[in-house]
């Protein structure tokens, strides 16, 4: 239990340092992306999108789809595709880290 506890640990201060360098990559503060919600502010604003998408993630199976579509075009901003876009759906363990410690550079 505690070995698992660990690794869990261990993959979400992976996930948040990467997160870091992905922000700091787009001009932002890299801080922006430890303070809830507020990270998801400083996201839209790096894909380019109104803030009331924030709205639309407290509404129930619409959420699932706008955070999609923001996964999707966060890897269109750093100039990469579809395929990168569903690893970072599913396995953000690893191709958050690659976005943010690659060599990936943010677009526009």
């Amino acid at each position: 239990m505690i070995g698992s506890s660990l690794i869990s640990l261990a993959i979400s201060v992976l996930i948040i340092v990467a997160l870091w360098k992905v922000y700091n990559k787009a001009g932002k503060p890299g801080w922006a992306a430890i303070i809830p919600i507020y990270n998801i502010w400083v996201l839209l604003e790096i894909i380019k999108k109104p803030w009331w998408w924030l709205l639309l993630l407290l509404i129930p199976i619409v959420n699932i789809v706008i955070l999609i579509i923001m996964i999707h075009n966060l890897s269109l901003k750093f100039g990469k595709g579809v395929g990168f876009t569903i690893g970072m759906i599913l396995l953000p363990f690893i191709f958050i880290p690659i976005l943010g410690f690659g060599d990936a550079k943010c677009k526009g």
